[in-house]
């Protein structure tokens, strides 16, 4: 009787452990570009953590807003992390795309050989490498000068390139003096010309203008901008698993905050375009914390009518209808 028993149970966790495994997902996609809002994706997939629901996780590198689209368009990933203003263009395209969380509120800057430059007023005619043309950071600079009464055609010399990665050598290989850039990028350059945290004789660049400061200035606010976050593309319908994924970014982005020198370590040994030195430095100049985007939902469309009012192509025409904020039952 003892051996029937002692069978039987094996059967019975066999039978468990197979359901298991056929309840996980062969693979999750994950699309990100090297800026900080994706570095816990980076740590969620050096943990594992999202082991009980996948048995691979793959995380794919756009390097700009051309091939994030492309990405989002061909939807072969689950899920992204995108600006704010692409998703509500891709959903207002009918790309059936939710935005999940916004988790980057603050991580854009001036960077300046010159350290008398204190507000953007101060830039003008100066010329600027700007990466992204209409795209963030673009749109949150352009939005600030136009606010303050300022002509970003006339009053500046914006020379657009394609990434920061490439506003970034121009500052290194003095081609340029001033630069829009978004962390990590800030830290990096700072790092790669020795000007952080401070050089014996005066450093060859300076942290100038913070945007965020500005933008609280300009429209009479706090400086949360809801610039970017993890969105879920239509092929992901297994509300367990985004649930999973929500909870287990927000556990990496709360150990990539608090563990600067750690997740400047993983980072760059995971995107070549970016050191140790210069991500564990910027962490201390961003403003990272996951809030669920249905949650905000007031606070990103009020960005949006700010953009919208400018232009509305910036948004995709007009502001996305309420399912395209992601709702947990």
């Amino acid at each position: 009787m003892k051996i029937l028993t002692n069978a039987f149970l094996v059967i019975v966790l066999l039978t468990i452990n197979t359901l298991n495994a056929q309840e996980k997902l062969e693979k999750i996609v994950i699309a990100g570009p090297f800026a900080s809002v994706s570095h816990p994706l980076l740590h969620m997939i050096k943990t594992n953590a999202l082991k009980d629901v996948a048995k691979e996780v793959e995380f794919r590198l756009w390097k700009n807003p051309d091939e994030l689209r492309a990405i989002v368009i061909k939807g072969d990933v689950d899920f992204v992390a995108v600006p704010t203003n692409t998703a509500a263009i891709l959903n207002n395209k009918g790309v059936d795309i939710r935005l999940l969380n916004v988790s980057v509120w603050g991580i854009l800057g001036m960077i300046s050989r010159d350290n008398t430059l204190k507000t953007l007023k101060d830039f003008k005619g100066k010329k600027i490498a700007v990466p992204f043309r209409a795209d963030m950071p673009d749109i949150v600079f352009v939005q600030l000068l136009k606010k303050q009464g300022l002509d970003p055609k006339k009053d500046f010399e914006l020379v657009y390139v394609s990434n920061p990665i490439d506003a970034m050598q121009m500052l290194i290989m003095r081609r340029i003096d001033h630069s829009l850039l978004a962390e990590p990028a800030i830290s990096v350059a700072l790092r790669k010309t020795d000007s952080f945290p401070i050089k014996l004789i005066a450093p060859d660049l300076y942290r100038s203008v913070d945007l965020q400061e500005e933008w609280a200035r300009v429209f009479n606010t706090d400086k949360d901008i809801p610039q970017a976050g993890m969105a879920v593309l239509g092929r992901m319908k297994d509300k367990k698993v985004i649930s999973r994924f929500l909870e287990e970014y927000d556990n990496s982005l709360k150990w990539y905050m608090s563990h600067p020198q750690e997740a400047g370590k993983l980072v760059a040994s995971e995107i070549d375009l970016l050191t140790k030195d210069g991500v564990a430095d910027s962490i201390a100049h961003i403003n990272l914390k996951s809030k669920s985007a249905a949650d905000v939902q007031e606070k990103i469309e009020f960005f949006f009518n700010v953009l919208k009012e400018e232009d509305p192509k910036i948004i995709g025409g007009k502001l996305p209808q309420d399912s395209f904020y992601y709702k947990e039952d």
